[in-house]
């Protein structure tokens, strides 16, 4: 009987970890619609939307904007006082609206300054409900895992979310028609139409896992979703001060947006990188960066995996970061013009993109208290979406400099790409160095 009752219990788990991943799926499609047609937006005149690469560079980086401006933490300690249930339902419908307003600005035939407009504004919409959306969701794995196989769960929710950018790689060009001498508003906002379905049935489904978590709640005997709210585990603002005075936590924050602009970021723009660097056509372009979300498809999962059963996270979190570092040094500094570099370059890309967060964000519940993870998730991708907002914003403005050539702006986003690669490592180095000191202390 006792038998039955785990495998019934393991089945719902990973029921409720498919609802997850689908709203996921849907956000980061919708995010990465533009990132392998990036190159057209060079050349503008060609576009009935008429924006420029500066144009896009400002769109993409405004998906942090209202995060860096404070939402982010205040979602966080919502998501902590009132529940994932209640607040994650709000900002996935945050989302969803965010990313229709963008639709309409991309497909509305406005005035360009009026398209910008409110294309930025969705944009800013769909990136704060993205992000606490995906802090609800991070916060679900680990209440539902926290007896096991938790690195395994957010690895598999992070490889399936991924999923969505590969095939908005891939397809976006498709979608589009690429390769045209003029693209018209249809043409563009194509890729936004589909991400915007996504993101609808992703709404539909995350209100399936509300239904099985207040279940959950109903037969462990827990209050508001967060656990049986004692004294001493109600919100304070106490805490956020306590996670400000934890290295560990704050080298994790900084590993995070150093990595994640050195891939994300990178990703945004990775036409414009590798057309002119290896000489290749559009359509191959858009299938060699797609390799990056390709990979995490197949390695999170099992490097998540690997950190449950070794436990050395840290080791993980350094080599992950020294991969994307010498993926930049390839993209960078391989003989131009041959194309097997350009792959090389982009699969230690996918292979630190897998590394690093599988061993990073199961780390942060171990070293923060449960109830506060609302809270330190979203501290984290605070920081994240400072680096988020601004390094989108200098690339497309380096792109669009018309004193320099596509090989030179390659080179000027690339030494930036690998200056982050660099701090990267060193923090990931630095927080190996504090959690073996910690370790000690606590054996001691």
């Amino acid at each position: 009987m006792n038998s039955r009752k785990n495998t019934i219990s393991n089945v719902v788990r990973w029921a409720a970890l498919a609802c997850l991943v689908v709203p996921m799926f849907g956000s980061y499609f919708f995010d990465d619609m533009f990132s392998t047609v990036s190159h057209l937006f060079k050349t503008p005149e060609i576009l009935e939307l008429g924006w420029n690469s500066a144009d896009l560079g400002n769109f993409i980086g405004d998906y942090s904007l209202l995060c860096v401006c404070g939402g982010l933490i205040i979602g966080g300690i919502l998501l902590d006082i009132f529940g994932i249930r209640i607040m994650g339902s709000v900002f996935v419908g945050m989302m969803v609206g965010g990313a229709a307003l963008a639709y309409f600005g991309v497909a509305g035939g406005l005035q360009k300054d009026s398209a910008i407009l409110i294309g930025r504004i969705g944009r800013m919409m769909f990136g704060l409900g993205s992000e606490i959306a995906g802090v609800a969701v991070t916060r679900s794995i680990a209440k539902w895992f926290k007896n096991g196989n938790m690195s395994l769960a957010m690895g598999l929710q992070l490889a399936i979310a991924r999923a969505g950018t590969g095939i908005a790689l891939i397809a976006a060009p498709i979608i589009v028609g690429v390769p045209k001498a003029y693209y018209s508003l249809s043409d563009t906002s194509r890729p936004a139409l589909v991400g915007l379905a996504l993101l609808l049935a992703g709404a539909v489904v995350w209100a399936v896992f509300v239904a099985m978590d207040a279940r959950k709640d109903k037969l462990d005997g827990v209050t508001f979703s967060r656990g049986e709210v004692s004294g001493e585990d109600k919100f304070s603002f106490k805490d956020i001060v306590s996670l400000l005075k934890n290295p560990r936590f704050i080298m994790i924050g900084l590993l995070c947006v150093s990595f994640y602009c050195c891939v994300s970021s990178f990703k945004k723009f990775g036409t414009s990188v590798v057309i002119p660097r290896f000489g290749i056509d559009d359509s191959v372009a858009g299938t060699m960066v797609a390799m990056i979300p390709f990979f995490t498809i197949v390695f999170t999962p099992l490097f998540g995996a690997l950190v449950d059963k070794t436990g050395k996270a840290s080791l993980w979190m350094i080599a992950g970061s020294a991969a994307v570092l010498a993926g930049h040094a390839v993209i960078a500094f391989a003989p131009l013009g041959v194309s097997f570099f350009g792959y090389l370059g982009i699969g230690l890309l996918g292979m630190g993109y897998s590394l690093v967060p599988s061993a990073m964000w199961p780390s942060v519940p171990r070293i923060v208290p449960e109830k506060n993870l609302g809270t330190a998730y979203s501290l984290i991708y605070w920081i994240q979406n400072v680096g988020l907002f601004f390094v989108p914003k200098i690339v497309g403005r380096i792109f669009n400099k018309p004193q320099l050539s596509d090989l030179e702006a390659v080179a000027h986003v690339e030494w930036l790409f690998l200056a982050l690669g660099c701090f990267a490592v060193l923090i990931a180095i630095a927080f190996r160095t504090a959690d073996r000191q910690k370790d000690r202390q606590g054996q001691c």
